[in-house]
């Protein structure tokens, strides 16, 4: 029987006796966390104690908690007695620099995987102050080189690319730029900022800078300590819909010839498990921008700066809105499309179908399932064995995809839609998700709890039978393989 959090079955201690099934749940800075894992255990039929400190002793252990605070020794000497909320190495997904060469890698091996046209082009480099891209042009960025000088030549439309922090998230650091001049400009300006927290500025003086720059607050970084990045193709063709034609609040849904197309992306949580075993699911966040798209487009004065607003969609940047720009994907079902609009009359005449989601929501599991085939090629940056296969953990991703417009399918890509996977989040910022779709992440962490964790305790809990491209629990298996060493 299943209990409420707090009572009988489900307990908070400190000290537990030895023969009882023990929980560690620790998530300081992600309260929202702490409670969708506290509420998932206790839908389970055994009788768990959570602890809120690591315990000495217990029969069997979970540690449903914050990475810095997991025990991985622990997950890798007692395999049969404990289960960790996380692989121990996972770099290979989690930071850009890692995942962009490791697909590069992957690719190499095998040029007709789906990842070709699913993953921007990318150069990765390290840098620690502006005057080091003077050599790189000439090495490490020879192919951007020519790129750029080739989209900027006479008579070419010319080309945008994104730069991103390797080991930043929520939108820090990130900047547009489409000639060699502007991207020295910015790490000049990142240096600029840096010298202004050396100098004593405030932390709220900066955000007043950074909003002037049109910015949005809080996204400066500090060059010299992060010093990884990565430079991708600028997606300048993005699928675009209007969110307020899925009003929140009861509000009346915009007229058609009001509607103005924005930017932007899905969030997909996904589940890998054991050694190892994919799971995605299928409740799917589309986290729209704060203001209509419009393609870059440069500045005159070099003072000033471009606007990120249109082009930026992460929730962390538009905490001001709340859930105003978060959809479930299946909401936009009929949703006027509103990029590759005929400016002769100007009219949307295609709505998103379901049919589009589902070759949607196919790319995503297949192209999670060649990510996670790829990591497994860098069994350095990527272990799910040391020695021999470590089935005893589990871990949840939100994995984050652009959705472009393509104008003629077959052409580069064989997708009207072609998903292009943007990054791969551990410990994702779940609670910027809004109270309306709190329901969404109730589910997912119980789908978890039933899956990953339950036949932890009960083995004849173990789900069987579960074939790739089923869906169980709103769980999809999309990628199923036996790992049995670095060399699988």
């Amino acid at each position: 029987m299943s209990s409420p959090v707090g009572q009988d079955l489900v307990k908070m201690s400190e000290t537990t006796p030895e023969n009882v099934h023990v929980a560690f749940v620790s998530w300081p800075s992600a309260p929202l966390t702490h409670s969708l894992v506290s509420k998932a255990l206790s839908t389970l039929q055994e009788t768990i104690h959570i602890a809120s400190v690591s315990p000495h002793s217990f029969q069997r252990l979970l540690q449903w908690s914050t990475y810095d605070t997991i025990d991985h020794d622990l997950t890798h000497s007692e395999q049969h007695r404990v289960l960790s909320s996380s692989h121990i190495i996972r770099k290979a997904l989690i930071r850009k620099h890692f995942l962009a060469r490791c697909i590069h890698e992957y690719l190499v091996k095998h040029p007709t995987s789906i990842l070709r046209n699913a993953v921007p082009q990318t150069w990765d480099l390290e840098i620690s102050f502006a005057d080091e891209l003077d050599d790189m042009w000439a090495d490490d960025l020879w192919e951007l080189s020519e790129a750029i000088e080739g989209a900027n030549a006479p008579g070419c439309p010319g080309k945008w690319w994104i730069l991103k922090p390797g080991m930043a998230d929520r939108g820090m650091g990130i900047r547009l730029f489409n000639s060699k001049e502007s991207l020295q400009r910015i790490f000049e300006e990142f240096e600029e900022n840096e010298e202004e927290v050396d100098d004593g500025v405030e932390d709220d003086e900066a955000d007043v800078v950074d909003n002037a720059q049109g910015r949005g607050g809080d996204t400066a970084i500090v060059v010299s300590q992060l010093r990884h990045f990565v430079i991708q193709e600028y997606i300048s063709a993005p699928l675009l819909l209007d969110p307020y034609q899925v009003p929140l609040d009861g509000r009346p849904s915009r007229p058609l010839d009001e509607l103005e197309g924005h930017k932007f992306h899905l969030r997909v949580y996904c589940v890998a498990s054991g050694a190892l075993k994919v799971y995605v699911y299928n409740r799917i966040l589309a986290l729209f921008s704060s203001k209509p798209y419009s393609v870059p487009a440069s500045v005159d004065d070099e003072e000033s700066h471009l606007d990120l607003a249109p082009h930026l969609t992460n929730t962390s940047l538009q905490t001001h809105r709340g859930e105003e720009g978060v959809r479930i994907l299946d909401e936009l079902i009929g949703c006027h499309i509103l990029s590759g609009v005929d400016e002769g009359n100007g009219q949307p005449s295609l709505m998103l179908t379901s049919a589009d989601l589902t070759a949607i929501q196919d790319q995503i599991a297949d192209t999670i399932a060649e990510t996670f085939r790829a990591a497994l090629q860098s069994p350095v940056h990527f272990q799910v064995c040391q020695g021999g296969p470590l089935p005893n953990a589990f871990e949840l991703y939100g994995i984050d995809f652009l959705v472009a417009h393509a104008a003629s399918p077959g052409i580069g890509s064989p997708f009207k839609f072609q998903l292009k996977l943007l990054e791969i989040n551990a410990e994702p910022a779940i609670e910027l998700t809004g109270p309306r779709l709190t329901w969404i992440l109730e589910d997912l962490f119980n789908s978890i709890a039933k899956v990953c964790v339950s036949p932890f305790f009960h083995e004849d809990l173990q789900e069987e039978g579960w074939a790739v491209g089923e869906t169980r629990h709103h769980l999809r298996n999309c990628l199923d393989v036996n790992v049995r060493g670095p060399n699988w």
